[in-house]
């Protein structure tokens, strides 16, 4: 079984049909990363909402999951699409009214460099592993004065690990971090906590995948890295967000 198919078996397809957990994102010294399907799958929430205010021109949800965000902006009649690896994710969104893809931001996307917003919400900036390298993916995705909303962990972190998908009832599925969803504590911060005896449940490991948690001051870094400059930063509901633009834009500012 491939990373990619196996994010297209059980448990996360189970997860998002049924639209509850428990899910997690597991490492192999048994941490766990509890992953909010719940209100993945509900409508948007007052944090949801502010990203929503933000957004602006064509909106690219990158590893939008259950699409609560593309479906909400097309319910504005605003146009936005979503990019996720996982079919049921892509099923879902479309049947809430919003247009999806079954695509990896790494693969070629429709509008290349002409995108005005991209977002990387619910720690999707952890995609691939290498938070540098995907925000310099996304300055060829968006266009040239496209900016970036990024939720972050609300510790001050700057992690890369490899993970896998648990359910913590012992089944187990595994991706290879190109494109998809990363997860909160039950606060609904991207920070990691092991579950009620500590480990997970007793099935055959995935394959495992590189994932990253960043906190604010980590993406900072890896934004500048990147070509990317903060313009605007903020926490609601116990979650934290950066805005970022180009560079070459913010020195003009």
């Amino acid at each position: 079984m491939t990373a990619v198919t196996a994010w297209r078996a059980d448990p996360y397809t189970d997860a998002l049909r049924s639209g509850r957990g428990p899910l997690f994102l597991r490492r192999d010294d048994g941490w766990l990363l509890p992953l909010e399907v719940e209100r993945w799958c509900e409508a948007p929430d007052r944090a949801d909402r502010r990203v929503l205010e933000r957004c602006r021109g064509t909106v690219l949800d990158i590893g939008c999951g259950p699409g609560r965000l593309v479906a909400a902006l097309a319910a504005e009649g605003r146009r936005a699409l979503g990019i996720d690896i996982s079919p049921e994710a892509v099923a879902r969104t479309a049947r809430l009214g919003g247009a999806a893809l079954c695509r990896s931001v790494f693969a070629s996307l429709p509008a290349e460099g002409r995108w005005d917003t991209a977002l990387l919400i619910d720690g999707n900036i952890g995609i691939g592993g290498d938070p540098s390298a995907l925000l310099r993916r996304v300055g060829q995705v968006v266009g040239p004065t496209g900016f970036v909303i990024a939720e972050c962990a609300s510790v001050d972190v700057d992690e890369r690990c490899e993970v896998r998908v648990d359910d913590g009832r012992g089944g187990r599925a595994g991706r290879d971090g190109r494109d998809d969803r990363a997860g909160r504590d039950d606060r609904g911060s991207p920070d990691g906590r092991s579950g009620p005896d500590g480990r997970s449940g007793g099935g055959g490991p995935g394959a495992p995948f590189p994932w990253a948690r960043v906190g604010t001051r980590a993406l900072a870094r890896h934004a500048e890295r990147a070509g990317w400059a903060v313009s605007v930063r903020w926490d609601l509901a116990g979650r934290h967000f950066l805005e970022l633009v180009p560079r070459s834009s913010a020195v003009r500012r």
